[in-house]
């Protein structure tokens, strides 16, 4: 089984501004004549780590990470003015622009899938190869599944503690719900809505993990929650800024380049149906589903299938 390639830093760091008060931390690793990657964080709102550089080998890759707006280590943080999907989309370019990269491979897990896909939807002369994990679709039915009805049968115990949270003040709308009272002028109003968002994402997402999902204790661990669910929230209150269906209805505006799917077969945040969906409407890509993996990309099953999507992407366009 494949592992992560060994820890390595980060040579070049930009402070990139792309305006509306936004400026990006973007940063470089691996060779500069390698074969370039941006790696595409999920969440929406949660930042890049260290160990993101390592699905990629360094002496063959370009690798570029950026904490997207709002986000990790960009400024200001939790900001949502001036932050949409097309925001977003518009700061890939400035970034590709602003390191002289002509085209390069996407790399994004859960809603840094769907990032990938409308970039390439938009920009598909720019893309190489597209390696996605968990494939998130942004579709209603995927909201639903995980905040109306869906995981919740799985867990109802679960999910009578999210419900205790937000008790019908916003028509049973949690996404609505969380949304309004992390914008409260209520400290402890905003501090609650947000714990309560992050331990019901974090147990779903980590259900198969012994230890559960780790919650805030230091103020600065707060904060940093509070953020990310400012933005996870916005993004979701607005469909993550998407017309219905959007991917799937304009799938023949992707590019024609190697694409590789990986999900966990036991993934209850994004379900395997949505790889499924986009494989059947991509007959050249290779869906690789994984018996014994579920959502996270530091799981030993999909950490192999993702460094071996790697490196043969990389002997396929070399």
């Amino acid at each position: 089984m494949r592992t992560l390639y060994p820890e390595i830093t980060a040579p070049q760091v930009y402070s990139l501004p792309v305006g509306d008060e936004h400026v990006l931390y973007v940063e470089e690793c691996g060779t500069r004549s390698g074969l370039p990657v941006v790696f595409l964080h999920g969440g929406p709102g949660s930042g890049c780590k260290p160990y993101h550089r390592q699905f990629f080998n360094p002496a063959r890759y370009r690798i570029v990470l950026f904490d997207q707006r709002g986000s990790g280590r960009s400024r200001p943080q939790g900001r949502t003015q001036a932050n949409t999907t097309r925001d977003l989309v518009a700061d890939m370019e400035r970034i590709r622009i602003h390191l002289g990269i002509d085209r390069w491979v996407l790399f994004g897990g859960s809603w840094g899938s769907t990032l990938a896909l409308i970039y390439a939807q938009t920009h598909p002369d720019r893309v190489l190869g597209m390696i996605l994990r968990g494939t998130f679709l942004a579709r209603q039915a995927d909201l639903d599944w995980f905040f109306k009805i869906g995981v919740n049968h799985i867990f109802p115990d679960y999910w009578q503690d999210v419900m205790r949270a937000f008790p019908g003040k916003e028509g049973g709308d949690v996404i609505e719900a969380c949304y309004q009272r992390v914008r409260s002028s209520d400290p402890a109003v905003r501090l609650a809505a947000a714990r309560a968002w992050s331990e019901w994402t974090g147990r779903i997402v980590t259900y198969r993990l012994p230890e559960g999902p780790t919650l805030p204790k230091t103020p600065e661990e707060e904060r940093r929650m509070l953020n990310d669910v400012l933005i996870e929230s916005h993004y979701a209150r607005h469909r993550y800024f998407l017309e219905p269906n959007q991917i799937l209805r304009d799938v023949d505006g992707l590019p024609r380049v190697p694409t590789t799917l990986v999900h966990g077969r036991a993934d209850l945040t994004c379900t395997v149906e949505g790889s499924w969906s986009l494989h059947q409407a991509l007959p050249h890509s290779e869906l690789v589903i994984l018996r014994d993996a579920g959502h996270l990309a530091s799981e030993p099953p999909v950490i192999d299938a993702l460094v071996t999507a790697t490196d043969a992407l990389a002997d396929k366009l070399s």
